[in-house]
């Protein structure tokens, strides 16, 4: 074991942050501090009844339990592309511009093998979702970022993206919704994004998986004309439809792109569980209308407004035009950096925020508070917060 040594990409990046610090926070909970999570955006509300009994309903039948086509069941596809149609008025060609995805995490990693070279770079916001540096790095691209500010509502600032030598790059990260900033979506923003796209002969790969979380105005970016040929969309049942742990995304595009991210996809794994697969289709099909409004809307206002009240007793500033399932507040002055504030929240308080520099460094003086717990939960987190903060 001694002369063992891992492959030089394990050096080039850390254990995820919520990875390392959750051993922290099931440390503090087995002393029995009971530590009140407002970290993580995972949904803590279950899909609906139908998504359920059809999960169940197939998971009885003798014959569903075989290996399941890479490029995904038709009924799953036929029901993106139908979702797509509905909630965002673009047309996809169910058999050919749709590739069903384990999560976006492994879209992610299927793209970048897909269209990156080792070397060659890739455009990242900063700040960012962490997963598109680390598997970039992973994969041995250069991750070359750009600045999202609060002072330009979090969006890119295209003078300085021209300013850039893109002559090497080969996709761009964009993520609206912007997660963890809470940016809104804007169509214009969209086609300014495909045109430097076409100008540049990059890839723009749309991470799109909060658009029905206190968003009034769900877009899309393939609603730009001529999108299709140089953007990839993701979207995410994760977050909308209450299903992190099920696993079921997808990438929408060109007929050419999704051959190309099916040939990698096709020799990593072997499909999701047929089970999963139709009922997320059944999630897809089924009129949700008004059970997104009591769980998308309802739910998350309530607990929206209970983070408000935290971050002002934190004394941060915050945008409240911001949507998603997150609200991003900046610390005061007074903190020297976030992690003062932070740690002191977790082992005072005992309530677990995320300091805003795991997303990257523009992401520095600012925290993230989710509103995946429970209302009492976030309530009683509230309250500790003003006993420590007298």
């Amino acid at each position: 074991m001694q002369n063992i040594q891992p492959a030089d990409r394990v050096s080039a990046v850390q254990e995820y942050y919520f990875s390392r610090k959750l051993k922290e926070v099931a440390k503090m909970n087995k002393d029995g501090k009971d530590v009140i999570s407002l970290a993580i955006g995972s949904p803590d509300m279950p899909p609906s009844k139908q998504t359920i009994d059809k999960l169940c309903e197939v998971a009885r039948q003798d014959n569903a339990h075989g290996y399941q086509p890479t490029m995904g069941t038709p009924e799953l596809r036929n029901a993106m592309a139908g979702f797509y149609k509905r909630s965002y008025g673009v047309n996809l060609n169910a058999e050919t511009e749709i590739q069903p995805l384990i999560g976006s995490k492994e879209g992610i990693l299927h793209v970048t093998l897909a269209f990156v070279n080792p070397g060659e770079e890739v455009l990242v916001p900063n700040p960012g979702y962490p997963t598109y540096t680390s598997l970039s790095t992973i994969l041995g691209a250069k991750v070359v970022n750009y600045n999202l500010r609060e002072d330009n509502g979090w969006q890119p600032d295209f003078d300085e993206l021209e300013k850039m030598d893109l002559s090497r790059v080969r996709l761009m990260w964009t993520n609206y919704p912007n997660m963890p900033t809470g940016g809104v979506a804007k169509m214009e923003i969209y086609e300014n994004i495909v045109a430097f796209a076409k100008r540049h002969n990059i890839v723009v790969v749309n991470d799109n998986p909060y658009s029905f979380i206190l968003n009034e105005h769900p877009i899309s970016i393939l609603q730009v004309e001529g999108a299709k040929d140089c953007c990839i969309e993701f979207n995410s049942m994760s977050k909308s439809f209450n299903m992190p742990g099920w696993r079921v995304g997808m990438c929408a595009s060109n007929p050419t792109f999704i051959s190309w991210i099916l040939k990698i996809k096709s020799n990593i794994d072997s499909g999701t569980f047929r089970g999963i697969q139709l009922a997320a289709a059944e999630a897809y099909n089924t009129n949700t209308a008004e059970w997104h409004r009591e769980y998308n809307v309802n739910v998350y206002r309530r607990r929206r407004n209970i983070a408000e009240k935290i971050m002002q007793t934190l004394e941060c500033s915050f945008d409240a035009n911001q949507v998603g399932m997150f609200l991003w507040g900046k610390i005061p002055d007074k903190y020297a950096n976030v992690e003062d504030l932070t740690e002191r929240v977790l082992h005072e308080a005992r309530v677990f925020i995320t300091p805003g520099f795991i997303f990257g460094s523009n992401g520095s003086r600012y925290i993230r508070i989710s509103l995946c717990a429970k209302d009492d939960k976030m309530e009683e987190a509230l309250v500790r917060i003003k006993n420590i903060m007298k």
